[in-house]
């Protein structure tokens, strides 16, 4: 039986063995497995609702290993870090428990086709400090951590006896993009939901600031700028100090340094800019990279020395014809390219040529929490884009997500699953306490 092995569950991987489950694994025209390092799933565009506490990660979060059973492929827990192609086996590190004991030793899975889909993560240019003094929102691992030190913050700060320290309740975020200017927007409205709850002698007005670091001239710099401008002054009526064209020289625990000789005082730094795939596929297999550790590969996602290895997603550098850089790493891109090697693998496995894959951008949307939602979509009828904001926006962005969970449940458990969620969320708190 023909092997089918995805490395990497994000939205992209999952949903290609979804389908190809329930396409191939189900009539036994092939054997689907997805290797990936978490046992869960969770959507990364929300990880910045985890950090802030307004998403409690076992409502959202979703067991590979059920999926794996609901819908006809098998999942393997574990971290790729090699691959022999020459006898088409993908090498799995061992993986250890909470206690640090091996729990599965290294193994070899093989393959007559390999899709890698490990994703990206954030590339912090090695500046000083900031492994050490910053938290990145690549995992839902890192984005818990960051909370629990955001209200461990709130308490030491409400039970000190002395003033506050300058840097104490402040959050210096490095990356004006997506995530760092919504984290800052559903920071703004959580911090003041957690202060009450007891925090009775901290101002959420006076004590509690945020400042984002860009090092581009405006922040979201890959967003029409009209769509920036709009962020940018919805961020300063919420007292969002932003700074563009700043770099980031240094992060140290009490704060973080610019290239222009600024000191932004911080407790909790997160960096949230630039992205790089995973450091292993610079040497995996002899597969061409780019300066990002991106595998290079054909219009039709195939490798560009392997026609038995294909890669999507943001690990993947993907020809864009009629632009000088590749397609952009976005969910939507993602979406598409899993929709894409669905039909393409059907048809590598009955013979047939394979079709090239062609990138649509439907446009850009910026959730900021509750205050507003803006974007733009393309206006492929009037040849442009189409900004918008409000109430439309909003429901534009959280379609994105419910599309998602189409992709993985269908439609009748997305349904039901969307009222049990309006429902609980009437009798919890507005925002996760620990």
């Amino acid at each position: 039986m023909h092997q089918i092995v995805i490395v990497g569950g994000g939205a992209g991987g999952l949903e290609l063995a979804t389908r190809l489950g329930d396409i191939l694994g189900r009539k036994g025209r092939a054997r689907v497995t997805l290797v990936d390092c978490s046992r869960t799933h969770l959507w990364k565009p929300l990880l910045h609702e985890v950090a802030a506490g307004s998403m409690d990660l076992d409502h959202h979060a979703l067991d590979y290993l059920a999926q794996a059973r609901w819908h006809h492929f098998r999942f393997q827990l574990g971290r790729m870090d090699g691959l022999d192609r020459a006898r088409r086996g993908v090498m799995v590190a061992p993986t250890f428990d909470e206690e640090g004991r091996e729990l599965i030793p290294r193994r070899e899975i093989a393959y007559d086709t390999l899709v890698i889909a490990v994703g990206s993560h954030t590339n912090d240019f090695d500046t000083p400090g900031a492994r050490e003094h910053a938290v990145s929102l690549d995992t839902h691992e890192q984005a818990e951590i960051f909370h629990r030190r955001l209200v461990n913050a709130c308490i030491r700060a409400n039970s000190q006896a002395g003033p506050l320290r300058p840097e104490q309740l402040k959050v210096a975020i490095i990356g004006g993009g997506a995530t760092g200017v919504e984290l800052a927007a559903e920071l703004h409205k959580t911090t003041r939901e957690l202060v009450a709850y007891g925090f009775d002698k901290i101002d959420p007005e006076k004590d509690v600031r945020f400042t984002i670091i860009e090092a581009a001239p405006r922040i979201l710099p890959a967003v029409p700028e009209r769509v920036s401008k709009a962020a940018e002054e919805l961020l300063r009526g919420l007292n969002v100090r932003v700074l563009a064209g700043e770099r980031v020289t240094k992060v140290t625990a009490d704060g973080v340094m610019t290239a222009g000789g600024k000191k932004i005082p911080a407790e909790l730094t997160v960096w949230a800019a630039g992205i790089k795939a995973p450091d292993f596929l610079k040497d995996v297999g002899g597969l061409e990279t780019n300066r990002s550790n991106q595998l290079v590969v054909r219009e039709t996602l195939e490798t560009t020395r392997d026609p038995d290895v294909f890669a999507f997603g943001d690990c993947a550098c993907c020809p864009w014809p009629g632009h000088e850089h590749c397609v952009p790493p976005r969910a939507q891109a993602a979406h598409q390219q899993a929709t894409h090697l669905v039909r393409n693998l059907a048809r590598r496995l009955a013979g047939r040529p394979l079709e090239p894959y062609v990138y649509r951008d439907f446009g850009s949307l910026l959730s900021l929490g509750e205050y507003s939602t803006v974007g733009s979509l393309m206006g492929f009828l009037l040849g442009g884009s189409i900004f918008i904001e409000g109430l439309f926006a909003r429901l534009m962005y959280v379609s994105l997500y419910r599309m998602h969970l189409y992709a993985l449940h269908g439609l009748a458990k997305v349904a039901f699953d969307t009222l049990a969620r309006l429902i609980t969320r009437r009798t919890e708190p507005r925002v996760k306490l620990h």
